[in-house]
């Protein structure tokens, strides 16, 4: 009988992708500040205009995929966070944009076939909902092509990381009491937010509408039927991810809201405050809390957790309610407050975690010398 043979990458050549990943997020931090009328280094001003591509495909991307890579371990899913850290190079190389547009599309391409081989694994509605996440990225890369302004992506991008982070909390409410309502509203709710991104492609405001409603709903749907909702009233590692989870559902139901007063059209004074209430105080609260579980699964290493964790995440929250704040009619210089505050924020998670990872080894090392 022949024994399936591996081909998973070593812990040591995930680093590379993991490095290419961390790449698109500095220059599209650096990008966005530029948006905001902030002096950076040329090399990032002049990415203003991708910087959502920075952030959703050459970060997010490359993450995603990564993680979904090293769950299936297999050689060839490799190519889709090499082929989304790609396409930030060809972006930040100045090769023709194309050319990383065809890099997204076949990081996308990749990831969605991925999702497929997890459901063929397991078929639940959590892995077929991690497949519509991944198809939605591809969607949107797509739109991007066609129409040519990186506008028409943005519901589907956002569809690929709110319904992706769903899926994934989807699969623990398995640890919970079976409620005859949940799945069936789950599967309402997602709905409804791809078909407003499919809407929006015709009917721009009407889509973005229905977009909204979609993540309202499901905000309040994860924050009635997520497990964090028990696991705050534990302790340590545990409630941090907890508070970061049901803080990340307040900003998704904050940025539905805005979009439902039409803050997700392009000339709309909310559109900024709109945006990032989800792709900041949603998506970047759901990085802080999981990041001490997926890093080491990707890289090996260790995060022990400590409380120092809730300063970046404490700064996040607030960063974003001033930048919010300053969303409508004269408050520019709130928005550029909030937008550094948020970078500062951003960095100081990422000095908090690699200050972890060096308290693990020296903890390992001091229990190998016992």
């Amino acid at each position: 009988m022949r024994t399936a043979v591996s081909t998973d990458l070593k812990p040591v050549a995930r680093v590379p992708l993991l490095v290419m990943g961390m790449l698109g997020l500095l220059v599209g931090v650096l990008a966005g500040m530029a948006r905001l009328a902030f002096d950076v280094p040329q090399f990032a001003s002049v990415q203003a205009a991708w910087h959502a591509a920075l952030m959703v495909c050459a970060f997010f991307g490359t993450v995603i995929s990564l993680e979904r890579a090293v769950a299936l371990a297999r050689g060839w899913a490799y190519l889709a966070p090499a082929s989304a850290g790609a396409g930030g190079l060809a972006l930040l190389s100045g090769l023709p944009l194309s050319v990383a547009q065809a890099m997204f599309v076949a990081a996308a391409a990749v990831l969605v076939l991925g999702s497929v081989k997890v459901m063929q694994r397991q078929f639940a509605l959590f892995t077929a909902t991690l497949c519509v996440g991944a198809s939605c990225w591809l969607l949107g890369t797509l739109a991007w092509i066609v129409d040519g302004a990186i506008q028409t992506a943005v519901p589907w991008w956002l569809a690929f990381l709110v319904i992706t982070i769903a899926g994934e909390r989807l699969e623990l409410t398995r640890f919970l009491p079976v409620r005859a309502a949940s799945a069936p509203l789950f599967m309402l709710v997602t709905g409804v937010v791809v078909a407003g991104a499919v809407t929006s492609l015709w009917w721009v405001q009407s889509g973005l509408m229905i977009f909204s409603a979609g993540l309202l709903a499901l905000a309040m749907w994860l924050l009635r039927y997520d497990i964090a909702r028990h696991n705050a009233r534990q302790k340590g590692l545990t409630r941090y991810i907890a508070l970061c989870l049901l803080s990340g559902y307040v900003w998704l139901s904050i940025g539905a809201v805005i979009g439902l007063n039409g803050g997700f059209v392009l000339s709309h004074p909310w559109r900024d405050a709109g945006l990032h209430a989800i792709a900041l105080g949603f998506v970047f609260a759901m990085v802080f809390g999981h990041a001490p579980i997926i890093f080491p699964a990707i890289s090996r290493v260790r995060i022990p957790y400590h409380p120092v964790f809730y300063l970046p995440l404490l700064m996040l929250h607030i960063s974003l309610a001033v930048r919010v704040l300053g969303g409508g009619g004269d408050g520019a210089g709130l928005r550029q407050l909030g937008a550094l505050t948020n970078a500062v924020a951003l960095l100081l998670f990422i000095v908090t975690m690699v200050a972890s990872i060096v308290r693990g080894r020296d903890q390992g090392k001091g229990q190998g010398r016992k």
